[in-house]
């Protein structure tokens, strides 16, 4: 089973090689990146490629490891014993599986996402140790274990917003998705819109990697904005021609696709403001 590239999703050499060794290794991979690089993309990407299945285990800041194993609902199994259900007499009716007990017991080789898992709290990944090393976790309230049948193929990624634990960090195979480079990303943008002049596609790629690298830039933009400023362009039938600016306005059309704060619309307006003054 080898990942590769697919016909919607353009995988750099160096992140084919990271998802391969980590399916190799049987290790999870962990996968950091600017938001909107495809860091979750990717997880649905492998999937498609290998032919498997995908789990996906979305993190919120309130998720508990416990909830990707299982959870007792045990205030519904006091309710249906004072109605006298028979329901009752069988614990497993109030276990409800989590997302690693359901890739755990598939059967099968599956790719199990674990999106987003700085956002939890700073012990959620130490949680998991156990569990993502053995692949194997107990139910105290049956006193079964449930064990991976098929090793499944774990993907994590995280935004960097907090430091994940160096016990975790050493269980998994790690890879930064850097954000792409101009030839990267015409690769990319081609997939998404094949149709779409060699003119045009320069001279916006030009201005976004121009935006991209202003100083002061709070939010820089990632690929998925680009794309859809790219769509928006095409969908007003804008030409290069059209994306030309002149001194007096540094803010590229159709700005609010790629801008996603007050602070960095100013900083353009002042730079327009300067470069006015400057003639």
């Amino acid at each position: 089973m080898k990942f590769t590239s697919t016909d919607t999703y353009i995988a750099t050499d160096d992140l084919t090689v990271a998802v391969n060794a980590a399916v190799t290794l049987e290790r999870p991979l962990l996968v950091k990146g600017e938001p909107g690089t495809g860091k979750t993309e990717l997880a649905k990407q492998v999937a498609e490629s290998l032919g498997v299945r995908m789990i996906e285990w979305h993190i919120k800041s309130t998720t508990r490891a416990q909830q990707g194993l299982y959870e007792y609902d045990a205030v519904s199994r006091l309710r249906d014993s004072q109605l006298g259900d028979a329901r009752v007499h069988d614990v497993k009716n109030y276990i409800k599986k989590g997302k690693m007990w359901e890739a755990f017991e598939a059967g099968e080789k599956v790719v199990l996402l674990i999106d987003e898992i700085d956002k939890a709290d700073i012990e959620f990944p130490n949680d998991l140790l156990q569990e993502l090393d053995k692949m194997e976790f107990h139910v105290y309230e049956t006193g079964e274990t449930i064990k991976a049948r098929v090793r499944p193929i774990v993907i994590i990624t995280s935004n960097n917003e907090k430091e994940l634990p160096d016990a975790f960090l050493r269980r998994c195979f790690f890879h930064y998705i850097r954000f792409p480079d101009m030839e990267t990303m015409q690769k990319i943008v081609e997939v998404h819109h094949p149709d779409i002049k060699q003119s045009l596609l320069t001279t916006a790629l030009t201005q976004f990697y121009e935006l991209r690298e202003t100083t002061g830039l709070k939010k820089k933009p990632s690929t998925s904005e680009v794309l859809d400023w790219l769509k928006l362009l095409l969908a007003e039938d804008l030409s290069a021609e059209d994306l030309k600016r002149d001194g007096a306005n540094a803010l590229p059309k159709l700005h609010g696709a790629l801008l996603k704060n007050e602070q960095d619309v100013h900083l353009f307006e002042r730079l327009a403001f300067m470069a006015r003054g400057r003639r």
